[in-house]
């Protein structure tokens, strides 16, 4: 088996403020819980972010659980699936995923991208794109939902999602 090439994408979006309807209630983590290391990447992905947003003289951003769920959904569905995009493969965009979790607040931005190994790698390339630069440092941002999915046998190996809301 040859290795296979790893590729590195990234894609923001930011959304003009949605108001969050009732939502169908489910769980990503009630069956298949993250491995303990995705955990910590998750954690280290909030920290990262939230060490550059003080950096900019904005808030810390709260992890909020109800935002992870979409966002963990989401990176499974795109390692799962072997693609990278805002549009899940069922069709819904991250205001629909967010609409469609228990998050109290409204969902604001999203950043994904795949091809990154670690943590730092990811925040880094983020960082370094104009569109992720600028959801990451919205000062008007309050909360903060990250997922980690791998798929070895996928183009990518790994994705990740940020989701941003306001409550």
């Amino acid at each position: 088996m040859t290795p296979k090439k790893r590729k590195l994408a990234l894609v923001a979006t930011a959304a003009a403020t949605v108001t969050i309807a009732a939502a169908i209630p489910f769980t990503v983590f009630a069956e298949a819980p993250l491995p303990p290391e995705h955990g910590e990447f998750v954690k280290e992905v909030v920290d990262l972010t939230n060490e550059h947003r003080k950096d900019h003289g904005c808030g810390k951003l709260t992890m909020d659980t109800e935002l992870s769920v979409p966002a963990q959904e989401h990176s499974q569905d795109m390692a799962d699936n072997d693609f990278m995009s805002h549009t899940g493969s069922d069709g819904r965009d991250p205001g629909q995923r967010v609409s469609d979790s228990d998050y109290p607040g409204q969902y604001r931005a999203e950043n994904v991208a795949a091809g990154y190994t670690t943590p730092e790698k990811v925040v880094d390339g983020w960082m370094n794109s104009e569109g992720h630069r600028a959801n990451i440092l919205n000062c008007e941002l309050e909360d903060i939902g990250v997922g980690y999915a791998e798929n070895e046998d996928s183009e990518y190996r790994s994705y990740w999602t940020q989701n941003f809301g306001v409550q």
